[in-house]
């Protein structure tokens, strides 16, 4: 089973509490996994959460870093397990597994955390064999991963030496089923102050193969890109389009 790692994490309300969810989101690219139809997962109660929101501190933060390297370690030692991810929400941090046999599951979890006898945990096992849990709870849904993709950005530039101060010009590309959509789209991006920088065709094998570039001076701080690429990424869903992501330039100052 060979597939690429890729781990990452976003933000989401669960039971209408803020989350935090840290998961595998290769694994997407590969999921359901046949011989893996068993999901569990350990609930452990936090001792130091965040007052304000229920989320980790970071007094806690070691502890629970050691809890899960141990849990985890032993898990693969003894088990043919897949880690998922894990979910921090309302005073707990919950770890999610996939595996092909559920016997002595129960026993390895209570040996690698015997070490931690001040935290009080829990355990449930079920039979997941579409793997609805990972692709359908724990994965983002669309809107959450643009959110992802435009933090990764956002990331890249700053580690490039850019500090996000100066505002630039940052460039959209959107594809559309039909030229009718693309025409609505430019309307309404227009009234948003969105320049037109390119209307092409793209492969014309493709669904979405009628290209529109555009381009806007945006800041770009993490508070500022999701304001308008969801805004963007919205509106090309409503009109049968394809948003394809943004670029901008690297400033160092």
């Amino acid at each position: 089973m060979k597939y690429e790692e890729e781990w990452d994490f976003y933000f989401s309300n669960v039971d209408d509490k803020p989350g935090s969810f840290y998961l595998d989101m290769g694994l997407s690219q590969i999921a359901p996994i046949d011989k893996m139809p068993h999901f569990f997962y350990v609930s452990l109660k936090m001792n130091d959460p965040r007052e304000q929101d229920g989320l980790s501190s970071d007094r806690e933060y070691e502890t629970l870093i050691e809890i899960e390297d141990s849990l985890v370690g032993l898990l693969k030692d003894k088990h043919n397990i897949i880690y998922v991810g894990r979910l921090t929400s309302n005073g707990t941090r919950d770890f999610y597994f996939y595996t092909s046999d559920t016997l002595l599951i129960e026993k390895t979890i209570s040996e690698s955390l015997v070490r931690f006898p001040n935290y009080e945990y829990d355990f449930e096992i079920k039979n997941d064999k579409d793997w609805s849990y990972y692709l359908e709870f724990i994965y983002p849904n669309p809107r959450q991963l643009q959110s992802i993709l435009n933090r990764r950005v956002i990331d890249n530039l700053e580690k490039n030496g850019d500090k996000l101060t100066q505002p630039r010009e940052v460039n959209h590309w959107i594809f559309f089923k039909t030229t009718e959509g693309r025409e609505k789209y430019i309307e309404k991006v227009k009234e948003k102050g969105f320049k037109i920088e390119d209307i092409d065709h793209a492969d014309q094998d493709k669904e979405f193969k009628y290209k529109l570039r555009i381009s806007r001076i945006d800041n770009v701080g993490h508070g500022d890109v999701d304001d308008y690429v969801l805004y963007l990424w919205e509106l090309a869903n409503e009109l049968d389009g394809d948003y394809d992501g943004w670029e901008t330039s690297v400033e160092v100052v």
